[in-house]
């Protein structure tokens, strides 16, 4: 059983803007990717665009690009929000830990443990943090063995 506590608190402005995919469990929809960001934005009606790019076997290869939504389902739990791809088919887009004081790095889990992110604002995350982060996921029951690298 994996745990799926998630930050208290989000300052969504500060959450906005570009991450970089560190490192991601595979799964189909990312498969092969690398140069892989994410971007928050908001929108009119309030939810939150998320624009995913991301470049196929090498940093030279075709573009890939996703464009969904995000709401926050609940404003008493700030770090749960759901993501949509496709239609209205919401998955569950967990913020396991935050660099709460600069929004620097991320832990991004699911109400599943197939699924698991580590994000970073620049394209090259600094090794004590990635592995302070790996720590907590173990801890949190994620099979960190599965992480794998993204090329950025």
């Amino acid at each position: 059983m994996i745990d799926t506590k998630t930050v208290e608190k989000v300052e969504l402005q500060k959450f906005l803007g570009t991450w970089y995919e560190i490192a991601r469990f595979d799964h189909s929809f990312e498969r092969g990717l690398v140069g892989v960001t994410a971007t928050y934005s908001l929108r009119e009606d309030g939810k939150i665009k998320v624009l995913n790019k991301g470049y196929k076997n090498s940093l030279n290869g075709k573009l890939s690009i996703a464009e969904g939504k995000a709401k926050i389902p609940d404003a008493n739990v700030q770090g749960k929000f759901k993501v949509a791809f496709f239609w209205f088919f919401y998955a569950d887009y967990n913020i396991l830990e935050l660099d709460s004081e600069n929004y620097q790095w991320a832990l991004i889990g699911s109400s599943s443990d197939k699924y698991l992110w580590i994000l970073c604002r620049i394209p090259q995350m600094d090794d004590k943090i990635y592995q302070m982060l790996i720590d907590k996921a173990k801890a949190r029951g994620y099979q960190t063995t599965n992480l794998i690298k993204v090329l950025q």
